[in-house]
C-alpha cells in the first residue's frame, strides 16, 4: 500500500478525514501543517504574519519535500498537507511521487460556510486577497495534481471517508 495525500481547499476535512481514513486503513496519519509548527516552534497565522505569504509558502515546500526522506519517512501514511500545497510546483511533484493524491473537492460556496476564522486560521492569503481569490486560483492547481478526485460537499464525514476509499481502491485496481 502507498501514500495518500488529501488536498483542497481550507475546510475541505484533509485532516479530519485523514485521521479517519488512516484508522479506517490501518495506516499512519501525518499532519503537515502540524510538522511545520513542530519545527518553527510556532503557528501557522504566526509564521504567514512574520514571513510573508510567500516565506511561508517556502516553509510548506521544504516540510513536504521532506517526507520521505531517512528522518521523516512516509510508507502507508495518510498525510494532510495544508490547502496552499499546490502554490510551489516542488510540492506537486513531490506529493504525486509520494502517493496517491486524493483532491477533496468543495464549491466555493461549502467552503465559505466551513471557514469562520480566515484571519486566525492560518490561511496563506496575500494582502487584499479574499477566499474567492484563493479558490480561484488553486482550485485548477489542485485538478492538475490530483490522481483522484472525491467531491466531497453535503455528505457526512463516513461518506467522504467511504468515497476516497472506494476511489483509491479503483486507482489501485
Amino acid at each position: 500500500m502507498d501514500n495518500i495525500i488529501l488536498i483542497g481547499m481550507p475546510g475541505s476535512g484533509k485532516s479530519t478525514v485523514g485521521v479517519v481514513l488512516a484508522k479506517t486503513l490501518g495506516m499512519r496519519f501525518l499532519d503537515v501543517d502540524l510538522l511545520i509548527q513542530e519545527r518553527e516552534g510556532a503557528l501557522l497565522q504566526q509564521l504567514i504574519d512574520s514571513r510573508g505569504v510567500e516565506g511561508f509558502l517556502d516553509l510548506e515546500r521544504d516540510a513536504i519535500c521532506s517526507l520521505g526522506c531517512p528522518d521523516t519517512a512516509c510508507r502507508d501514511t495518510v498525510i494532510a498537507p495544508g490547502g496552499s500545497c499546490v502554490c510551489r510546483e516542488e510540492s506537486i511533484a513531490h506529493m504525486r511521487r509520494l502517493g496517491t493524491v486524493a483532491y477533496l473537492k468543495l464549491s466555493l460556496e461549502e467552503v465559505e460556510g466551513r471557514i469562520h476564522n480566515l484571519a486566525s486560521r492560518g490561511i496563506a492569503l496575500s494582502p487584499g486577497q479574499t477566499l474567492a481569490d484563493v479558490f480561484e486560483y488553486r482550485a485548477p492547481l489542485y485538478e492538475r495534481c490530483a490522481h483522484i478526485t472525491v467531491p466531497c460537499g453535503n455528505q457526512s464525514l463516513a461518506e467522504t471517508v467511504e468515497a476516497v476509499k472506494e476511489a483509491y481502491n479503483n486507482r489501485r485496481t
